[in-house]
């Protein structure tokens, strides 16, 4: 176990939603959900992605071609449009979100013509249940048809756009947003690249749990668009991603996420990394950037936290859950990096999610 895995446990796709849609231009679609993260993966075409903002780097568009992935840090809504310049159109996008069809089939909700606005003759639709289709210039195909549910008919059309929305909840997987930029968009080859063919394998059948493959394709996808950015030499990870692959810090660092119930001391955790207390001290905290015992503070308090949204949890066992003898000194720890109490914790987050 490492701090990457322990970031993405929490990130999965039976807490998101996926949907597609089949478009012609010109057309601009506005993502709603308030998504923490949205993908979003070009099955057929390319579009740009359009963040909010001032105009400042993060806020500039991003292409999406064919063969790449995007990831879009929320919650603020984005654009995805076929043409950059869509925010000057004088139609405004289409308002979406990312939802389920009926039967259990993603799609895209809502219903407009993204085209035929402004003297354009191609056009989209998005049907009412939330499912993708789309009509071409010459007019082929019916508004909202698919060629069937699951046919090849809703991998037809000039951009087929496939987006997944991940509404992350809880502080571990918080820390991974923190690193994120606004937009991160990767070419899916190697360990991404075999997922396009089976995701269109799997749109394109109707066999029985066809939702949880594709939900489970959608968390294999995201984790490799992850891995590929953060190796990227460009990329700017967090300190501790980089310190994985060190032979003094790595085995420091995979300890104290494999168990952090544990009593570490400097002098275990060196003895993990089989080098001096010295040398640990030194190399660790040049390469994550605080000393071994305060990264492991800080990791045992955003454990803590989730733990403390559980209902059946009390004080005192996640106390002892996080590597504390007795929910005291767990508590006195909690409120130093935390500024409140457990309990004064579990009181604000419980009335947040009311």
């Amino acid at each position: 176990m490492d701090p990457f895995d322990d970031l993405l446990r929490g990130v999965r796709a039976d807490g998101a939603v996926f949907g597609r849609s089949v478009l012609s231009p010109p057309w601009a679609l506005r993502f709603t959900d308030g998504a923490s993260m949205t993908l979003c993966v070009p099955l057929r075409g390319e579009g740009w992605i359009i963040p909010p903002g001032d105009g400042g780097d993060g806020a500039r568009p991003h292409a999406v071609r064919l063969g790449e992935v995007a990831i879009v840090r929320g919650p603020e809504p984005f654009v995805f449009a076929d043409d950059p310049g869509a925010a000057a159109r004088t139609h405004p996008p289409l308002d979406v979100r990312c939802g389920r069809e009926q039967g259990g089939h993603g799609g895209l909700g809502g219903r407009a013509e993204q085209g035929g606005r402004g003297g354009s003759s191609g056009r989209g639709e998005l049907d009412e249940r939330g499912g993708s289709g789309g009509r071409e210039p010459d007019g082929r195909g019916e508004p909202g048809g698919h060629g069937g549910p699951g046919g090849r008919g809703e991998l037809d059309g000039r951009t087929v756009l496939m987006a997944g929305a991940y509404h992350v909840r809880g502080e571990v997987p918080r820390r991974l947003l923190r690193v994120l930029p606004p937009v991160v968009v990767v070419a899916d080859h190697h360990d991404c690249g075999p997922l396009r063919d089976y995701f269109e394998t799997q749109l394109a059948a109707e066999r029985p749990g066809r939702q949880i493959v594709l939900d489970r394709l959608l968390d294999w996808l995201l984790v490799c668009t992850l891995r590929e950015w953060f190796d990227r030499p460009e990329s700017v990870p967090p300190a501790w991603y980089r310190a994985l692959g060190d032979d003094v810090a790595g085995p420091a660092l995979r300890a104290m996420h494999e168990a952090p119930d544990r009593p570490w001391t400097l002098t275990s955790l060196a003895a993990e990394a089989r080098v001096s207390r010295t040398t640990l001290a030194k190399r660790f905290t040049e390469l994550v950037g605080e000393p071994p015992l305060a990264y492991l503070t800080e990791w045992r308090m955003a454990l803590a936290a989730d733990l403390l949204t559980e209902p059946a949890t009390t004080v005192d066992s996640v106390a002892r859950r996080v590597g504390y003898a007795d929910a005291f000194g767990f508590s006195t720890a909690f409120k130093r990096v935390r500024g409140m109490s457990p309990t004064a914790y579990r009181k604000e987050v419980t009335a947040v999610g009311a």
